[in-house]
This record gives structure tokens, C-alpha cells and sequence, in this order.
């Protein structure tokens, strides 16, 4: 297979994997706000625009300006779902894309001081972070499988045999036929879903075939200090996640992820809210399906990624071509979505066997951040009655499990201890053995 043709197979692999998580964000948003049919295929639209937009600038880079220069995707935040229906309540759609923009400056202003804080995300905060964004994700490929209701034996068969294909071509399958084992496995699994009935096409032969999405669909945009502050506390919390991604991207690929090109992916992301709020779309951040799919095709090339950002331009112009990639059956990107976010939780595991447990407070630390993630994981409105800033970072499983490994870490690693003396070991173990007794 010549180059250019791997190139397009391997971007579309990116696209297909990412799709689903990335229009989700405005189907959720548009339904929770009661807004109509047309509007909400309006914010798909520009959420794959902006998408695509972005993925481009942190694959490419715009000079020492954007742009992480690695091998990922980027795609709308589910982050920043909650706090903009609750803006949108409160204020009205304008104030929601205003604060959207008045975030987005702050994001860029703080991208640079941000990064300099690498030294406060060691193996411990940045492994709890990833282990903890696969585990919270994998629920949501199980709905998508199940299409949010009990197991059933034809969506669970189906489910199994992707994963049966994907592992036994990771296993014995060599070069592309390897590389492309999420695709295959994609179209293998869409022909059986056919098979079985559980496919459904008919709403790609009443999607357009060109569209551009209008800058300020809603209006003029306004600009609550509120809404702002709460969109910024999200920038924050992109921010961390963002930078755990090219963390763990820059450990698979060997790509050096020093404080400037981290510097210039966060600035990417806050230009993504900029101009998501010019757009009627969503802050993306880099996505944790695509940093695994990188991590099991060994695919790192940037020029794939560029090719995947163009195809979601394309998707966000040609609104038919956009409607049948969404109209893939559920259960097909679901199976396939788990093994990606069982990947990611993975990932976050190999990082957190390289963190040293002996005579110090790193268990603690892990302990505690993965079951602040859990709370809003097992008990799901727990913090429905709290502030709307309080929603935001406890009511999500990621951001709750980053800030606390975040804060932990500085507690423990870099105040002045509090215990002298007494409770220092005198000796550390020498056997395997005596670390267990």
C-alpha cells in the first residue's frame, strides 16, 4: 500500500475512533437545553470544524506560537458540558459563547505560566490521572454498546467478536493489516451489525451536502463575570488532563515533552475555546481514545494527524458525509471505544508501576485521587445541589481524581514536612518479602 493511502487509512482510523465522544458533547448540550433539531446538527457541525481546526494546529504547529507538534487528536471536552448548561440556564446562549471567549483569553495568558509547573506532575499525579480517565471513560463505552439500557446476547456477541478481532489481529497480524486493527475490526463489526438489523442509515439521505457553520449563530455574545470564572475553572482542568495526554503520548512516542511545546498545547487549547465561542462550538482538549490508538498501531506520525483533522473539516462542510460516520451503529463504536479507554486506564497503570512506594506517601496519594474519582462514578448526582463551581470539579471523575493527585502531591512532596525523627525507618526493606510483611 503506498504511503499516501496508509496515511488517509491511518487518519481515518483516528476520525472513526473519535467521532462518536467528540459529537456527543453537542448532542448532550443541545438536548439539555431544549433546543431543536436543525440547531443541534448547526453545533455539530462546528464542533468537527473546530475539532479538526485544532487537531491540525497541535499536529503541525504555527510557529514557537500553537501547537504541540505530536501525534494527537483533539476533540470537545466533556468538561465543559455541565457548566455550559448551567451558564445557559442562568444567562442565556450569548453568555454562554462570551464566556466561552473570556476563557479562552485566560486560558492563553495562563498557558505558558502553567506550563512551568511540570515538576508537580510526577509518575504518581500524572499515572492516577490516566488510570483514572480510562476507568470513568469505559462507562461511557458500555452505554454506547448497550445504548444505555441492560445487556442484551446480540449486542454482547457482536461487542465480543470486535474485541476477539481486534485482539487477534494486534496478535498475529503483521505490518498494515496490524496497524489497522481498530478499522478492520470497525468495518467487520458495521457488516454484522447489518446482519443483525441494528444498523440505520436514513438520516444521511436528508443531511446536506455542503454547509458552513455561521459565526455567532446566536448573536452577540455576553460576557457574565460568573459564567467566565466558571469557564476558566474548565480551561484549568483541560489544562491538567492535556498535559497528563502529552505526558503519556511523549512516553510511547519518545517525542521530548519539555515545558515549551506543553507551553504550546495548552495555548492551542485555549485558542480552541476562543474560537469555539466565536464558532457555537466547544473547548476541545486532546483525546484519550487517540493517545491509545497511537499507542497500540506505533503509528506517530504527524502528518496522519493532519490528514485526520482535514478529514473533520470535510465532515463539518459536507454535512452527509458527517451524518453517515454518526449513523455507525453504537454498539460497534462502543466495543471498539473500550478497548481504547481499557488501553488508556493501562497506560495510567504502566506509569504508576515506575513511582516509588517505598518509605513515602505515594500509595496515599494514588489511593485517595482514584476514589475521588469514583464518587461521582457510583453515586452520579451526589453533587447536584452544590454550587455550579463545585459541580465542576467534583462532579466529574477526571477532574476530581487530577486536582486531588494534584494536591496531594504538593502536600506531601513539597511542604515542609510536619513528622521528624521518630517515624523516619531506620532501615529500608531488602527483599521482596519484607516489603509485603
Amino acid at each position: 500500500m503506498s504511503g499516501l493511502w496508509r496515511t488517509g487509512a491511518f487518519g481515518a482510523q483516528h476520525v472513526i475512533v473519535m467521532y462518536t465522544g467528540c459529537v456527543t458533547v453537542p448532542l448532550v448540550f443541545g438536548a439539555a437545553l431544549g433546543l431543536d433539531q436543525r440547531t443541534i446538527g448547526l453545533l455539530v457541525n462546528a464542533d468537527l470544524l473546530i475539532a479538526g481546526i485544532v487537531t491540525i494546529i497541535q499536529a503541525a504547529g504555527i510557529g514557537n506560537i500553537l501547537g504541540a507538534r505530536m501525534p494527537v487528536v483533539a476533540g470537545a471536552s466533556f468538561t465543559a458540558v455541565t457548566p455550559m448548561i448551567l451558564i445557559g440556564q442562568e444567562y442565556g446562549l450569548n453568555a454562554v459563547y462570551g464566556s466561552m471567549i473570556g476563557a479562552g483569553i485566560f486560558a492563553l495568558l495562563m498557558a505558558v505560566p502553567f506550563s512551568k509547573l511540570l515538576r508537580f506532575f510526577p509518575p504518581v499525579v500524572r499515572g492516577a490521572a490516566v488510570t483514572m480517565i480510562g476507568l470513568s471513560l469505559i462507562g461511557k463505552a458500555v452505554s454506547m454498546i448497550f445504548d444505555d439500557g441492560p445487556a442484551d446476547g446480540e449486542r454482547l456477541s457482536l461487542a465480543l467478536g470486535i474485541i476477539i478481532v481486534v485482539v487477534a489481529l494486534m496478535r498475529y497480524g503483521r505490518g498494515f493489516i496490524r496497524q489497522a486493527a481498530v478499522l478492520t475490526a470497525l468495518v467487520l463489526g458495521t457488516i454484522a451489525a447489518a446482519a443483525m438489523s441494528m444498523t440505520d442509515f436514513s438520516g444521511v439521505g436528508d443531511a446536506a451536502w455542503f454547509g458552513i457553520p455561521q459565526p455567532f449563530f446566536f448573536g452577540a455574545p455576553t460576557f457574565p463575570l460568573a459564567g467566565i470564572i466558571s469557564m476558566s475553572i474548565v480551561m484549568i482542568v483541560i489544562f491538567i488532563e492535556s498535559t497528563a495526554y502529552m505526558m503519556a503520548i511523549s512516553e510511547t512516542t519518545g517525542i521530548d515533552a519539555d515545558p515549551p511545546r506543553i507551553a504550546r498545547g495548552l495555548a492551542a487549547d485555549g485558542a480552541s475555546a476562543v474560537l469555539a465561542g466565536v464558532w457555537t462550538s466547544f473547548p476541545d482538549t486532546i483525546f484519550a481514545q487517540n493517545v491509545s490508538l497511537v499507542r497500540i498501531t506505533k503509528i506517530a506520525s504527524r502528518s496522519v494527524v493532519v490528514f485526520a483533522g482535514a478529514l473533520l473539516i470535510i465532515f463539518a462542510l459536507i454535512p452527509k458525509l458527517g451524518e453517515t460516520i454518526a449513523s455507525l451503529p453504537g454498539a460497534v463504536i462502543g466495543s471498539v471505544s473500550l478497548v481504547m479507554f481499557a488501553l488508556v486506564a493501562g497506560t495510567g497503570i504502566s506509569t504508576l508501576s515506575k513511582v516509588d512506594y517505598r518509605n513515602n506517601d505515594n500509595l496515599m496519594i494514588v489511593s485517595l485521587a482514584l476514589g475521588a474519582g469514583m464518587i461521582p462514578v457510583v453515586s452520579k448526582d451526589i453533587y447536584t445541589d452544590f454550587p455550579a463551581e463545585v459541580q465542576i470539579i467534583f462532579g466529574n471523575a477526571i477532574s476530581s481524581a487530577v486536582i486531588t493527585a494534584f494536591v496531594l502531591n504538593i502536600v506531601f512532596h513539597h511542604l515542609p514536612p510536619r513528622r521528624r525523627g521518630d517515624d523516619t525507618p531506620t532501615a529500608e526493606p531488602t527483599s521482596d518479602k519484607e516489603v509485603v510483611a
